[in-house]
């Protein structure tokens, strides 16, 4: 995997972003949600299948290690961390910015199959399918 770091605007209560402005300076330690070139190309074909506007990324409880994560195409609810990357969307409930701040979602093919992975380093304990985690 490369070291894609695109460049994101973020649109979030200022009491959650890592600085106090509405524009989070490029670097993984800045930004709240990084999606690789793979994650986001596969994001933009989806999203063009499915007529919505954007991409919500999310945590719910259950699962092997207590957290699961979500991943939905949708439309922005109020309140929501809206990133925007190029052609599209992402929002995260505040809840779940808490939990995935700095993660990376990236979209893999090979040998086990095709979907997204996230790489959470906020993550104390995953399970083996990498579907849930505990903080």
């Amino acid at each position: 995997m490369a070291n894609e770091q695109p460049s994101t605007k973020v649109n979030a209560p200022l009491d959650w972003l890592p600085q106090q402005d509405a524009v989070v300076s490029e670097g993984p330690a800045n930004q709240v949600v990084l999606l690789t070139e793979s994650a986001q190309s596969e994001v933009r074909r989806l999203l063009e299948i499915e007529g919505q506007p954007g991409l919500r990324l999310g945590i719910k409880g259950g699962g092997c290690s207590g957290l699961s994560y979500d991943l939905s195409f949708t439309e922005e609810n109020e309140g929501d961390t809206v990133i925007a990357f190029d052609g599209f969307n992402v929002f995260l409930d505040r809840k779940s910015t808490i939990y995935l701040s700095g993660i990376t979602l990236d979209f893999q093919t090979g040998l086990e199959g095709r979907g997204f992975v996230f790489q959470n380093p906020q993550a104390s304990n995953t399970c083996g399918c990498g579907e849930s985690f505990s903080i």
